[in-house]
Parts: C-alpha cells; sequence; structure tokens
C-alpha cells in the first residue's frame, strides 16, 4: 500500500477480499479530469486497475463496483466504456447519482475483489 496523508486506505484485505476506495478520474500523467464522460470512465477504471496491480488482482478479480455518477444523463456514455472494459461475467453493479464528487469529478468507482486461487 502506498502511504498518503488522506485519512483513508487506498484498499483494505479481510479474508481474501479485498475492498478498494472509490477511484477518481485524475489523469497521472497530468493530475487533472479529461472534459468527456467516456475519457473520466476510462481514467477511473485504469486507476481503478492500478490500485488493483498493488495486491496482485486483476480487472477479473472485481467481483462488485459501485458506481457514482455526478449526472445520470451520462450513465449510457459511462455504461459503453464500463462494458468494455470488463468481460464476461461481468461484476455485480450499483450506480447512483450524487450531487457532487470530490475535486468536482463526474465519476467515481469503488470495487470488492477477490482473487482467483
Amino acid at each position: 500500500m502506498t502511504s498518503q496523508t488522506t485519512p483513508y486506505s487506498p484498499w483494505r484485505k479481510a479474508g481474501d477480499t479485498y475492498y478498494i476506495s472509490g477511484q477518481l478520474p485524475l489523469d497521472p500523467a497530468t493530475g487533472e479530469y479529461p472534459a468527456s464522460i467516456e475519457d473520466q470512465t476510462s481514467n477511473a477504471l485504469n486507476n481503478l486497475e492500478a490500485t488493483l496491480a498493488d495486491f496482485g488482482c486483476t480487472r477479473s478479480d472485481i467481483i462488485k463496483t459501485t458506481v457514482f455518477l455526478r449526472d445520470f444523463a451520462d450513465f449510457a456514455r459511462f455504461n459503453k466504456v464500463y462494458s468494455e472494459f470488463f468481460a464476461t461475467p461481468y461484476p455485480a453493479r450499483s450506480a447512483f447519482q450524487v450531487a457532487g464528487l470530490a475535486q468536482g469529478a463526474n465519476i467515481e468507482i469503488e470495487a470488492i475483489a477477490q482473487k482467483e486461487s
């Protein structure tokens, strides 16, 4: 786990299950958000995948995601990118429209993963 100054862990393990904190769509190269929901979704998913790598998991180990969207009008465009990122069987998923997200993001994605034996 990387050290940080925020009062939460990027992920925690309980038994064989990993709980991954919400991933924002920050571009790691620029530290900024792209403009489109498609690019923000892609960045959030890529950031999720990078966090999974911290403990030796991949996107195929994700069993559940929770998606927070600032505007549910973006759902179809988000869903297209999301469906191309995962393969069947897709993770279980919940999606919510929220009033706001950290640092003005349009999307945040958290996950639960379990390493395949």
